[in-house]
C-alpha cells in the first residue's frame, strides 16, 4: 500500500509539471529570413527587426528562441500543421487572417504616411495637404486612399515610377505619401532633408498570429506579456530606433 501511494504522488507530480516542462521548450518562430530589415540572411547570420524583437521576447519570457526559415508563402502552412508556434514577418492583421488565427498585441504600427521636407510647417499631417502637390508611387494604393478623402478635389496627386522622395526634398512636390515603415526606412538611409508629417492614416498593424487552441491562446497571452514590459521598459522603441530611425512600435 505505502508503494502504491509513492508511486502515485509521483505520478501526480509529473503530471502537474508537464506543463511548465513544456513551455520551458523552444518557442518554434518562423519567418522567411529575405524580407530586409525585417529578416534577411547576412554572413550566414539570420539578422533582423523581426529577429531582435523575438530573441527580445525569449529573453523577457525565459525560453529559447528557435528559427525556422521558409518561403513566405509557406510560413502559414506551417503554422496549422504545428511546424512552428507563430510567425515573425511583419504580419498584417486582417479580417481574413482573424478567421483562422488568433493575434499578438501589435507590435508594429504602420498605414499610410505623409512625408515632407524637414522644416515644412505648411504641411503637418494629411488635413495639410488641400491645396498642395503630393507624390505617389506609381501602382500603389496610395492614391486611391488620397481620393477616398472628403477634400480630394483640392489634392493635385502626382505619380512617380521612382524619385519621389527626392522631388519633395527638392520642393518639386509639397509632399509624398508611403507606408510608415518604408518611409522611415528611406528617412534614415538616404542623405536627404525629409520628415513624417503626423500620424498614419489609414493605419495596418503588424502582430504575430497563432492556431485558436487552448495551447494558442495561452502562449499569445504569455507573448502579449513580454510584449507589454518590453514596450514599457523602452526595448521595443530601441530596436525600432536601431532599424528604422524612428519608434514604429506606438501608434
Amino acid at each position: 500500500m505505502k508503494t502504491l501511494l509513492i508511486n502515485t504522488l509521483l505520478t501526480i507530480s509529473l503530471l502537474a509539471s508537464a506543463p511548465l516542462l513544456a513551455q520551458e521548450g523552444p518557442l518554434r518562430v518562423g519567418m522567411s529570413g529575405q524580407y530586409f530589415p525585417f529578416t534577411f540572411v547576412e554572413q550566414d547570420e539570420l539578422k533582423g527587426f523581426d529577429v531582435d524583437v523575438m530573441n527580445a521576447i525569449g529573453e523577457e519570457m525565459g525560453r529559447e528562441i528557435q528559427y525556422e526559415t521558409a518561403n513566405f508563402s509557406g510560413l502559414f502552412g506551417m503554422l496549422e500543421s504545428g511546424r512552428i508556434d507563430t510567425v515573425a514577418n511583419q504580419i498584417t492583421i486582417t479580417e481574413e487572417r482573424q478567421k483562422a488565427y488568433i493575434f499578438s498585441d501589435p507590435y508594429v504600427y504602420d498605414g499610410a504616411q505623409v512625408v515632407t521636407k524637414k522644416g515644412n510647417t505648411e504641411v503637418e499631417s494629411v488635413e495639410d495637404l488641400k491645396g498642395k502637390t503630393v507624390a505617389v508611387n506609381l501602382g500603389s494604393n496610395f492614391e486611391a486612399l488620397l481620393r477616398e478623402l472628403p477634400y480630394a478635389d483640392q489634392i493635385d496627386i502626382k505619380t512617380y515610377e521612382s524619385n519621389l522622395e527626392r522631388d519633395t526634398a527638392l520642393g518639386r512636390v509639397d509632399a509624398f505619401v508611403m507606408d510608415r515603415v518604408s518611409a522611415s526606412q528611406i528617412i534614415k538611409e538616404k542623405p536627404l532633408p525629409l520628415e513624417l508629417a503626423g500620424p498614419t492614416f489609414s493605419q495596418i498593424t503588424n502582430a504575430y498570429p497563432f492556431r485558436d487552441t487552448e495551447a494558442g491562446r495561452a502562449l499569445r497571452d504569455e507573448v502579449n506579456q513580454a510584449l507589454a514590459t518590453l514596450r514599457d521598459n523602452g526595448t521595443l522603441a530601441s530596436i525600432s530606433e536601431k532599424w528604422f530611425g524612428t519608434d514604429i512600435t506606438q501608434p
